[in-house]
């Protein structure tokens, strides 16, 4: 078979469905400036799915120091890699500044989180290592996975008991091969908006011989005392060995780090085949990095914001009977029972009727029978923005409940 007439047969679970959901579902466009409340398809939204969680993406300070950065250094500079040409004060600065913060040794810079936890996974291990992970890893995870060449074993999603027996089994076969065992998982997973059990991870390490490797996008800038992370807030910081945080979340920015002991740092910043072979971080966005990083630190009211905003929405949702899963960070699912069918139809009406604007996700995402609306809330929504949602999803949640959004197709699904 031909590859081109193999692809256009099977365009994948999600891009089967792209003809009708294109623009719309998928590949939506959000205009106007980054805020709660932007334009779709000409009309004003109240938008509930921007990584912005400190609001930084149009701060002023933030603006200015972009700014001031394209006019200086232009979006080219500096030129290549960071190992052959591409390195600069700032770019040190930056990882330095990184470490300290989130309490590590050294830090290295990554132009793109998605590629930069492939990637890492691929330098830290080799055929003999046996990796142990989280079965509800995010997608980057999977992937860098996917790719080893070794043996790994996966672990039902924040199960005690179930790492356990696979640590078990880890340590035999490390036995056998003379590898080491690399635990992965996430600090928030981004879908539940559960934290990892980090601390009950950390205390197995009194049983097993391991390295734990976190993926904290969403606990990064949102989660501990200071902001620094999950590993902060459960009290742990001492037992992550490589620490992995994204600027697209709460830094409203691109690109990602990762933060170990200064011999870690320095074998990844010299084997991160993903890096070497990269053009380095354009000038404006390290420099705009330093300013979102001393935001994130000097001004706790941004955190304090988000916190309070995410809790009245959760705790809204809570008291009107709805099912927001076991979240403790501020990502806020809202689960509800339905069919591709009916979540379409639902998310229409949201859109058009209610002017509320939030992702939907659905199988292969979740379990088939499910459609589970995903909140971000921000420090730039205020109380009424809660207010207006907790009204709206209280009489869709109706309609679902009626057989409404079975009888009224919206779209073709």
């Amino acid at each position: 078979m031909d590859i081109f007439d193999k692809i256009a047969k099977h365009m994948g679970p999600i891009g089967q469905h792209q003809k009708w959901s294109h623009g719309y579902f998928s590949f939506p466009k959000l205009e106007g400036e980054i805020a709660p409340h932007m334009y779709f398809n000409g009309k004003k939204h109240l938008v509930w799915s921007l990584n912005n969680y400190l609001g930084l993406a149009n701060h002023p300070e933030v603006r200015e120091a972009d700014a001031k950065a394209a006019e200086e250094f232009g979006m080219a500079y500096p030129m290549g890699a960071r190992m052959m040409s591409g390195n600069s004060k700032y770019h040190e600065q930056l990882e330095q500044s990184l470490a300290e913060f989130t309490g590590f040794e050294d830090a290295f810079l990554l132009n793109y989180g998605y590629q930069g936890m492939v990637s890492i996974i691929d330098s830290l291990v080799d055929r003999n290592d046996v990796i142990v992970y989280d079965a509800e890893s995010h997608a980057c995870i999977i992937d860098g996975v996917r790719l080893y060449m070794g043996k790994r074993y996966v672990y039902t999603h924040n199960d005690m008991d179930s790492l356990r027996k696979q640590l078990e089994r880890a340590t035999k076969l490390a036995e056998q091969t003379g590898g080491g065992i690399l635990v992965i998982t996430e600090g928030v997973f981004g879908m539940s908006g559960a934290q990892g059990k980090l601390k009950e991870i950390v205390k197995l390490k009194s049983e097993f011989n391991f390295r734990l490797l976190i993926d904290d996008a969403h606990g990064f800038g949102t989660l501990g005392k200071t902001g620094a992370g999950a590993h902060e807030e459960q009290e742990c910081m001492d037992g992550i060995d490589v620490y992995f945080g994204t600027f697209a979340k709460s830094m409203a920015g691109i690109g990602a780090f990762v933060a170990s002991n200064t011999d870690i740092v320095t074998f990844l910043r010299y084997n991160m085949r993903s890096q070497t072979y990269a053009k380095a971080l354009p000038m404006p966005m390290v420099m705009g990095l330093i300013k979102r990083l001393e935001l994130l630190r000097t001004r706790p009211e941004l955190r304090e914001k988000l916190w309070t905003v995410a809790k009245a929405l959760q705790n809204g949702l809570r008291e009107r009977g709805f099912d927001i899963g076991n979240t403790n960070s501020v990502v806020t699912p809202v689960f509800l029972k339905g069919e591709l069918q009916e979540a379409t139809a639902l998310t229409y009406d949201l859109r058009e009727n209610y002017g509320i604007f939030c992702s939907i996700v659905v199988y292969p995402v979740i379990p088939k029978g499910l459609i589970m609306l995903r909140l971000i809330p921000t420090a730039m929504h205020t109380l009424e923005d809660v207010q207006r949602t907790l009204d709206a999803y209280s009489e869709v949640a109706e309609k679902l409940k009626s057989g409404y959004y079975q009888t009224h197709k919206f779209v073709e699904a």
